[in-house]
């Protein structure tokens, strides 16, 4: 089984700032994430003047077109970020989102794609991201069976190894919906690697999804709960990739390891007998006695008669004088 890869998405939570952008690959990094995702938008190539705010939340751009042109990175800017990613050891991920970001990032270095759900029915940048035979990775927040069974179909005839993460296309998402049987549902279904992009800004959702055998886990970083931007709201803060990070390893070890209950119990057994119970006289009684229920009790230790043994003693009859507390064993009684 391969490790759960959880990916830090950073999406435009850098505002335009290179400065910002190589700082969270640094928390990512010290987070202890495998990957960190940015998205590659080209204003002129993927939108029009008219596309609408999801939510006006800029004070300084005056169209959405005007802040995906804000969001723009240089080519060599990208580079330096891929290259700042390779000395840390984390995993660099972007998406494009038209195919003059493929062939962009195509350059920088790309080792699998990340397609966002809102390009799923974009044919010619799935025609671009299938001709770099490289891996890819698709949210499907926004997509039907129907449309997620062609995809597979597709990928499958074109020898594309494909993975698919349950996405809830809400921000924040609340917790009932996040919609963890519906992965599970996609595994079952596909045979494919299959994972979670969450917005919900909790860790338990991660968590989970990595001991139900998720490939990958996305979750959006902020490096402040009061940073500017759209989505810091759906997102953790470093100190909580960190405790996810630290629970997904947790839940791959618990999912690696299951236990022998049988075994288990057997290599219990000294402590078996320190916290159960055993068949104990409650009162001083001479030989030739008849144990009556009265007399008898269940106490610690257990290295006497077992507790359960408690009715088949009543009844029976001492052999010698015995004391109070006795741990009565088989040789006691007759």
């Amino acid at each position: 089984m391969n490790p759960c890869t959880v990916v830090a998405e950073v999406a435009q939570a850098h505002d335009g700032s290179l400065g910002t952008a190589h700082a969270f690959i640094d928390s990512a990094a010290a987070c202890g994430a495998d990957a960190v995702k940015f998205q590659c938008h080209l204003a002129h190539e993927e939108s029009t003047p008219h596309e609408p705010w999801r939510i006006r939340f800029s004070k300084q751009d005056a169209s959405r077109y005007d802040y995906w042109k804000r969001m723009e990175f240089t080519e060599n800017q990208w580079h330096g970020l891929k290259a700042h990613c390779d000395e840390l050891g984390i995993a660099f991920w972007c998406s494009p989102f038209s195919v003059k970001a493929v062939e962009l990032l195509s350059r920088v270095g790309m080792r699998q794609w990340k397609v966002a759900s809102g390009e799923l029915q974009s044919p010619d940048l799935w025609a671009a991201l299938r001709q770099t035979g490289l891996p890819i990775v698709a949210s499907t927040g926004m997509a039907s069976w129907d449309e997620m069974d062609r995809l597979v179909e597709k990928a499958s005839a074109d020898g594309i190894a494909l993975t698919l993460l349950q996405c809830t296309t809400a921000y924040p998402c609340p917790v009932e919906q996040v919609g963890l049987n519906v992965m599970f549902e996609m595994g079952t279904r596909y045979g494919i690697p299959v994972g979670l992009s969450d917005h919900s800004a909790q860790i338990a959702p991660g968590i989970i999804a990595a001991y139900l055998g998720a490939s990958v886990v996305e979750v959006h970083l902020t490096l402040s709960p009061y940073a500017f931007g759209p989505d810091v709201s759906s997102s953790l803060t470093p100190e909580q990739l960190r405790e996810l990070v630290r629970g997904v390893r947790q839940a791959e070890t618990m999912r690696q390891n299951p236990v022998d209950k049988d075994a288990w119990a057997r290599q219990a057994e000294p402590m078996r007998k320190l916290f159960q119970k055993s068949v104990v006289l409650q009162e001083a009684r001479p030989r030739g006695h008849v144990l009556t229920a009265q007399d008898l009790a269940a106490k610690k230790p257990g290295t006497g008669l077992p507790a359960a043994m408690l009715p088949s003693i009543v009844g029976r009859t001492l052999r010698r004088d015995l004391p109070a507390d006795t741990l009565l064993s088989e040789d006691d009684c007759e």
